[in-house]
């Protein structure tokens, strides 16, 4: 019989506490991990959460192509699941994961920055990725208001608007046709990005696409609203949204201190950003770890993200329950060790009948 329980034990860390120990930590509480950790509670594991409390998507105005929840805002959206992780029985709190390594039971020890640590049979990574924008004053400060990446997640918000396309690789002309479903007044600046190709250039003239040579060197800001891009000279351009092209780096150091490494990723010939490399439920190369969201996709939006959580706490579960039943299997033909196991059950459900 197993019983499901937390558990404590020494901490032999130097640091003189003691470490609770989870079925499953999981690390980062956006979409992915809250879906996945909501899975896991509702299959009666013991679950944690541990969120360092910066989303990605926290200077966008709402969540959006998430289907019954579309417009809604990142932070309510977070609130009400770590709400619903809650209600069967998770724990969520804020941290900072700055290391993970195995224990000599075979689970993990994942350590905090402030000093503490807990241990888990199982690791959920869900720590997302970093946007590294291009270096053009001002731009960073517009990011994810006015300066966007994903059409199908602001496409709408500026429909009609001139959309501004700041190219920094290969893949501008293709981002501008993408954006030209959008708004007929679409302009291409060139900027760092290479020179189109003559069937690239009769595409762009096409959809009625202006390009414009030079380097972006600013941007123009009235109130609180974008309304111009600057150029190396001195020319300003009008424009009320600008697309770009970050680089994706996933947040890896957790799974790098287990010594598994990032892969780049590449579209179209060039390298968009690099992430960890999982099967389809998110199982990492190593044993016991699994990964979801967009440290595993670099292009996933929010639903599939949660998506992938659901998949990965599944996945979890399943592998647990494997370890167990074998374990349940050595126990039955060890009468020894079966008699233990009785011992600790009932001891277990004695205390819980008492309220211990």
């Amino acid at each position: 019989m197993t019983v499901r329980t937390e558990q404590k034990v020494t901490d032999h860390s130097g640091h003189g506490g003691e470490q609770r120990r989870y079925d499953v930590v999981v690390v980062g509480g956006g979409a992915a991990g809250l879906s996945g950790a909501l899975t896991l509670a509702r299959a009666r594991r013991s679950v944690l959460v541990i969120d360092s409390g910066r989303p990605r998507n926290a200077p966008a105005a709402g969540v959006h192509t998430y289907l019954a929840h579309e417009g809604i805002a990142p932070s309510e959206l977070l609130a009400t699941g770590r709400t619903e992780v809650l209600g069967y029985g998770g724990e969520v709190v804020q941290g900072e994961v700055v290391a993970a390594g195995r224990t000599d039971a075979g689970g993990f020890r994942v350590a905090l920055a402030d000093g503490s640590a807990v241990v888990a049979a199982r690791l959920l990574v869900a720590t997302g990725l970093v946007d590294e924008l291009p270096e053009v004053p001002g731009l960073a400060e517009r990011w994810g208001r006015d300066v966007l990446h994903c059409p199908y997640c602001h496409g709408w918000e500026v429909r009609d608007q001139a959309i501004g396309i700041l190219a920094t690789g290969p893949l501008a002309v293709h981002q501008a046709l993408l954006w030209r479903q959008w708004s007929k007044e679409v302009t291409l600046f060139l900027h760092t990005g290479p020179e189109p190709g003559d069937e690239e250039y009769e595409r762009l003239a096409a959809r009625d696409i202006a390009v414009v040579d030079g380097q972006v060197t600013g941007l123009e800001v009235t109130g609180d609203r974008l309304t111009g891009v600057t150029l190396a000279g001195g020319r300003t351009i009008p424009c009320r949204a600008m697309a770009i092209a970050p680089r994706f780096t996933a947040r890896a150091g957790i799974l790098t201190s287990l010594g598994l490494e990032t892969t780049e990723q590449e579209m179209g010939g060039h390298v968009i950003g690099s992430y960890v490399a999982a099967d389809p439920t998110g199982a990492t190369e190593l044993p016991g770890v699994w990964v979801a969201g967009n440290v595993a996709n670099l292009t996933e939006q929010v639903i599939g993200a949660a998506a992938a959580g659901v998949r990965a706490g599944a996945a979890i579960n399943a592998d647990l329950i494997a370890e167990e039943t074998r374990r349940a299997v050595a126990a039955r033909n060890d009468p020894f060790s079966a008699r233990m196991e009785r011992e600790v059950c009932d001891r277990v459900l004695g205390d819980r009948r008492h309220g211990l």
